[in-house]
């Protein structure tokens, strides 16, 4: 056997000699596959053996594995400890090296040993073309020259490098990317648009241009589609009857028309309100807290407002951007800019005393810097929170270098005086916040007077004299002390060092019932406190200073008066695997560099200021990612779906841009228009692309050529969001309050979800209480509380977005109970009551009654058999119906609550006024219409229920 290994490695060893020929004899294929075992070497042998070999079988003697030196080539002819050659020059199947890397052979152990690092079937044959190509081991300096002289070729084919901050390993910060991913990071391309025609608008050109050969594109949709397309487009409502009428009798071309309508959608105040509801979807709006803690934030009404008036105004999207960002660094005097900075506030947060505080603030920390990047750049930056970036060219550095940006930043609910435009109307509502804060008050009272009795009792009972507490409860009373008096003898006999088994315990006597009625009180009036802001000149804002020393958040954060001074300045480091008590490598405020080609602009290290420099990076004309990130979205919300598939990631894995050149030709447009959005949606809606028809001439065609939908040969329709169904219905029916921004309204919802018993702060939570007057509860879905622990259930079945994560497009699935809301639900045959009523109150026969129904509903007059179908089942329910109606439930004016007391572990119930509901106005009830109305309002129940309504096409 020891023979036979020898021989073998003479064998081996003799392979390494090249023979004396002569150079003739040289035969010139050999010859370039042998340069190209070379090649392949350098590209992939080599970079394969260092990432997954030299760990364990370098050139270190101490730590190598086996014996065997994989770091140079006589090491594996020579073999390890088992004496056998690693390598056989021509022979992959004879080497272990080979051998032992396919982990199937029975002879030698699977290399590398770890699952996770096994080698790819395509790693494999690069090694087993290599040792079959002769096992050449060019020298350093040879693997250089032969990089260099295939860089160019490499690149095309592997990917190319990107100057970065740099990453945790030179692995990292060496590594390449395929160039198609990187197309983000590349400046925003002038495109040429002269050769289109004369009066072509530039969108329809580049989108033509991409169209798929022999796809012939759908013709102009008619006037009544367009026009309905446009205002749930614009103001996501739908055009009423005298619109419609106005916009198709209009004489001027089609063009000019409908210019016209998207000039008034455009000035409409209700424009502001449908791009806010975009707007908050991706910056996960929220009127309260989340996590266990869900308390309501009173004042964030005030930044879903702002968001409003910004797009009204059309404010240039580059300072919208700035003041969300940093408003208050930029004119901290002005209540819009601090109020605009409460988009760093939208993110769930709490602080409890239950958690450690440096972890809250690491969690505000992530979040912050996550949504900036996925709102602004298009880039989750989570990713990189405990490693760099497995797929994009973004370092942890650069995580936690934006990070420092907001290391300054605190919490707080800052003085912000109410702006004239600010809708005001419903603060008379603060009073029944009053009633309940006097209500728990009240309840403490009565527990305090029966804890002072169960003292006396205690006091008897023990044999314990209770002189000393006797005279400071009288002494308190004396100086006018009424509340709180079994706690403030307590405190003070503490004070005088007198020992607790001499004085009775926090509770004495409580039943399990008064265990739980004090906690319910104490914490109610908790979280009241920030209840009543909404009704204050606060703003849910953020300011610059050192961080405060906080252990819990029992209240709404005020600014305090030595911000600069007080606290610690935090300084950021890397986080070794996220880690908050993980410090690392320190880093300063930064931005992303491979948007600067490793280079980061001065951010300050000062306390203020480091946002308002980040802003200015990130609005800057030379940031490719802003204006293309926005103009993506504007996109999406015209034609449902976006140019770059994935709006909040335009990394590696997202949907690469279907047109690129639209996409950059819009976003140098933004630029130009000085970031005017009102500009695009004019560019966007005035294209063919966008006036197309959803019906396709040959839809065959559309299936075999553009299965994907993107090619824009015709319209895609989309279902209505939950919100616009809602708010057309509230229009159709002219219930609709269109009064502009304003305190959250509650509409009434399932009694199930607005009675459950939710728990907040260790206590119950109010049930949801529906505004007592309708003109209240009727206001548009964007003013609807939105409650993290609490979602809308008709809104959250027709995929309304959760809160907690940035949505960066609504899904439109389609499930069973969606049926149920809007077939069964109460609020659909409130509304169906409502427009049937209204109708026969405007007409003078059922045939036009049908009429009415159709024009306020699809915006046209019923075909004859519509009309006579929609009659025969009118009359066929009238029939069916009895005489005597049920009306719709109220809400209750009191629920009973059911718990366990955590003190006790015992059962306990109380009960829970809701107050405003015994002012509750119903909405019109079946009992005050006669049966011809209810009938017909089963008609209007179905066409609620119908696609036509449902969709826009």
């Amino acid at each position: 056997m020891a023979f036979s290994r020898q021989i073998r490695f003479l064998i081996c060893l003799l392979a390494t000699f090249p023979l004396a020929v002569s150079s003739s004899a040289v035969n010139a294929e050999d010859k370039e596959a042998g340069e190209a075992a070379e090649r392949l070497f350098v590209r992939r042998v080599w970079p394969l053996l260092n990432e997954k070999c030299l760990a364990c079988h370098g050139d270190d003697v101490e730590t190598r594995e086996g014996g065997l030196d994989l770091s140079q080539r006589a090491g594996l002819l020579q073999g390890g400890d088992s004496g056998e050659p690693a390598l056989i020059p021509n022979q992959a199947e004879e080497s272990s090296l080979y051998l032992a890397a396919t982990w199937k052979h029975d002879l030698w152990s699977p290399m590398p040993p770890k699952e996770a690092e096994k080698l790819t079937p395509e790693q494999l044959g690069w090694v087993k073309d290599w040792i079959n190509g002769g096992a050449p081991w060019p020298d350093a300096t040879e693997r250089e020259e032969i990089a260099a002289a295939n860089e160019g070729k490499w690149s095309a084919e592997d990917g190319i490098p990107m100057q970065t901050s740099g990453g945790l390993s030179d692995d990292w910060t060496n590594r390449k990317y395929r160039p198609e991913d990187l197309w983000a990071y590349q400046p925003v391309q002038q495109v040429d648009v002269s050769l289109r025609g004369p009066e072509q608008n530039p969108i329809d050109w580049l989108v033509e241009r991409e169209l798929p050969a022999g796809l012939p594109t759908a013709d102009r949709a008619d006037r009544l589609t367009l026009i309905r397309r446009a205002s749930f487009d614009l103001t996501g409502l739908p055009p009423s009857p005298a619109e419609i009428e106005q916009f198709v009798n209009d004489p001027r071309s089609d063009q000019a028309a409908f210019g016209a309508v998207v000039e008034r959608l455009l000035a409409s105040p209700h424009y502001g309100e449908r791009m806010a509801q975009h707007w908050l979807d991706v910056v996960r709006y929220a009127d309260s807290s989340g996590f266990a803690n869900d308390y309501e934030r009173g004042n964030a009404w005030r930044y879903r407002d702002y968001v409003t008036r910004a797009f009204n105004e059309d404010k240039p999207y580059d300072q919208f951007v700035r003041e969300q960002l940093a408003g208050d660094e930029l004119d901290a005097d002005d209540p819009e800019l601090l109020v605009a900075t409460g988009f760093l506030r939208m993110g769930p947060w709490e602080l409890t005393g239950m958690e450690v505080p440096k972890v809250a603030r690491q969690r505000f920390l992530d979040d912050v810097t996550n949504s900036v990047g996925e709102t602004f750049l298009a880039h989750a930056l989570q990713c990189a929170r405990c490693h760099d970036h497995k797929f994009d060219p973004v370092p942890t550095r650069d995580y936690y270098g934006i990070q420092a940006v907001f290391a300054t930043t605190q919490l707080a609910e800052r003085t912000a005086e109410f702006l004239p435009e600010e809708n005001r109307t419903g603060f008379d509502e603060k009073r029944y916040l009053d009633v309940r804060r006097a209500e728990y008050k009240q309840i403490l009272q009565k527990l305090d007077d029966i804890l002072l009795d169960n003292a006396a009792a205690w006091f008897a009972e023990n044999g314990i004299s209770p002189q000393q507490w006797n005279e400071i409860l009288a002494d308190m009373r004396a100086r006018g002390k009424t509340t709180g008096l079994f706690g403030a003898v307590r405190n003070e006999m503490r004070k005088r060092d007198i020992p607790e088994s001499q004085f009775p315990s926090r509770h004495v006597g409580f039943t399990p019932d008064q265990f739980g009625l004090e906690r319910v009180a104490r914490k109610g009036l908790s979280r009241l406190d920030w209840e009543f802001d909404r009704y204050r000149p606060f703003a849910l804002a953020v300011y610059s200073g050192r961080t405060p020393n906080l252990k819990a958040v029992y209240s709404p954060l005020r600014m305090p008066q030595n911000a600069m001074k007080k606290g610690e300045l935090e300084e950021t480091c890397i986080l070794t695997g996220g880690d908050p008590f993980a410090n690392g490598t320190p880093v300063d405020p930064s931005v992303l560099s491979v948007v600067d080609g490793g280079n980061s602009p001065d951010i300050p290290d000062t306390i203020s200021g480091r946002r308002k420099a980040f802003a200015e990076w990130i609005t800057s004309s030379e940031n490719p990612l802003t204006p293309r990130v926005m103009v993506n979205r504007l996109w999406l919300w015209h034609f449902g779906q976006p140019i770059a598939g994935n709006p909040n990631n335009f990394g590696a894995t997202g949907k690469k841009p279907t047109h690129p050149e639209l996409l950059d030709w819009l976003a140098s447009e933004l630029k130009e228009s000085g970031w005017s959005v009102k500009a695009m949606h004019r560019l966007i809606m005035n294209s063919e692309a966008y006036c197309r028809s959803s019906a396709h001439p040959i839809p065959s065609a559309v299936g075999e050529l553009d299965p994907l939908g993107v090619s824009y040969a015709v319209f895609q329709p989309r279902r209505l969001t939950a919100e616009e169904m809602r708010d057309a219905m509230l229009a159709i029916t002219g219930e609709l309050n269109t009064s502009l921004g304003g305190i959250p309204c509650r509409p009434e919802i399932n009694a199930e979800a607005a009675l459950q018993p939710r728990q907040v702060m260790g206590a119950f939570a109010s049930a949801w209480i529906p505004n007592p007057k309708p003109e209240d509860r009727h206001r548009r879905s964007l003013y609807v509380l939105r409650l993290r622990g609490l979602p809308v259930p008709a809104f959250d079945v027709f995929n309304a977005p959760s809160p907690d994560f940035s949505c960066e497009f609504r899904q439109a699935s389609t499930v069973t109970p969606q049926v149920f809301t809007l077939f069964n639900g109460l609020s659909s045959h409130r509304r169906a009551l409502v427009l049937a009523n209204r109708v026969l109150q405007e007409t003078d026969s059922d045939a036009a009654a049908i009429s009415r129904c159709f024009e306020l509903t699809y915006g046209r007059l019923p075909s004859e058999e519509e009309r006579q179908l929609c009659l025969a089942h009118w009359r066929d329910m009238e029939r069916h119906l009895p005489d005597e109606a049920v009306d719709f439930p109220l809400p209750p004016t009191e629920v009973t609550r059911d718990a366990v007391e955590e003190n006790t572990g015992q059962p306990f119930s109380f009960a829970e006024t809701l107050h405003s509901n015994a002012e509750f106005i119903p909405d019109l009830q079946p009992s005050e219409t006669d049966r011809h109305t209810r009938a017909l309002a089963d008609v209007c129940l179905a066409l609620f229920n119908s696609n036509e309504f449902v969709y826009v096409y």
